[in-house]
């Protein structure tokens, strides 16, 4: 496909060259783009006119033409890169996450997303749950995981997570198995296979559900990244359950996240004596999450969610 002379393909060339030049979240990109849109600011960026503190010299130089050729190359195999302009762009999920920097670490919103899987965004994030937890998960965890990714696929919810070992990865499978929609977030490009225990399942939600990231093919996994991720999953999803979580917990950020977003905020009650249940107890124990057993329960924590929906098609 071409992108050449078309002005929608100037404004989607200069949100993938945004998404190269800066990194994800940063309000202060996310304000100049918006305050003169994403062709002036890219502009901007490239001649080192904006004033932004995180962009280098290396990415701010990233060349267009490899740019063009980086996307023509992701579309060729199948991705598409979405972004705000576009109809398929989920417009109220991430609205929440406009002004939110005083209480989400890399609080702005994307400036765009790349996405791999045949679903639209906007159909498939109007019902849907994150169901997060640790990577290094009991069997007591991954077998709750799986078993809400799969009722929740049931009753046509999207099931998102983050495809990581553990949790993540139980909670897509169960999803798949019930052949429901399951979307996983990255903290890498989207063309990635992170982490690479994971490639088959990776491939697999490619073809059957969605990956989505923020960050541009090649691009690798770092802690940063992982936090940014977190508000991503929490924006896009109306509820999150953490299945397990330690004291110290990519999932309890993710947690933290979804509090700060007003979203409703579930945990599963496990042993007393399993430290990956720590962090679950602590977010019920503060009330800060409901606790939830049974997909029911969580049907019944998320008003928002429709399970009379039909499958998406």
């Amino acid at each position: 496909m071409s992108l050449s002379g078309q002005p929608t393909d100037a404004v989607r060339l200069a949100r993938a060259y945004l998404s190269h030049a800066t990194e994800s979240g940063r309000v202060a990109v996310v304000a100049l783009v918006d305050e003169v849109g994403p062709v002036e600011a890219a502009n901007r960026v490239r001649s080192g006119d904006a004033a932004l503190t995180d962009i280098t010299s290396d990415t701010r130089s990233y060349p267009e033409g490899l740019v063009r050729r980086q996307l023509e190359n992701f579309m060729a195999a199948g991705g598409r890169l979405v972004i705000p302009e576009d109809e398929e762009w989920p417009v109220g999920p991430l609205m929440a996450l406009s002004g939110t920097e005083a209480g989400v670490a890399h609080g702005g919103g994307p400036l765009a997303l790349w996405v791999c899987g045949s679903y639209r965004l906007a159909d498939v994030l109007g019902n849907a749950v994150a169901v997060v937890g640790s990577r290094a998960a009991t069997g007591y965890g991954e077998h709750v995981a799986s078993e809400f990714g799969y009722g929740l696929a049931e009753q046509g919810v999207t099931v998102i997570s983050g495809a990581a070992y553990g949790i993540d990865g139980a909670a897509h499978r169960g999803a798949m198995q019930a052949q429901g929609v399951t979307l996983a977030v990255l903290a890498c490009g989207a063309d990635v296979a992170y982490p690479a225990g994971h490639q088959g399942l990776l491939s697999r939600i490619a073809r059957e559900g969605m990956i989505v990231s923020e960050y541009p093919p090649g691009q690798v996994p770092a802690r940063h990244r992982f936090l940014a991720r977190n508000r991503i999953i929490a924006a896009l999803s109306a509820g999150t359950v953490v299945v397990e979580a330690g004291r110290r917990s990519g999932a309890k950020h993710t947690a933290k996240v979804a509090v700060a977003l007003e979203r409703s905020l579930m945990a599963v009650p496990g042993p007393i004596t399993s430290v990956t249940s720590l962090g679950c107890h602590e977010l019920m124990r503060r009330r800060i999450a409901t606790p939830v057993s049974s997909v029911a329960e969580i049907l019944e924590s998320v008003p928002q969610l429709d399970a009379s929906d039909a499958r998406h098609a």
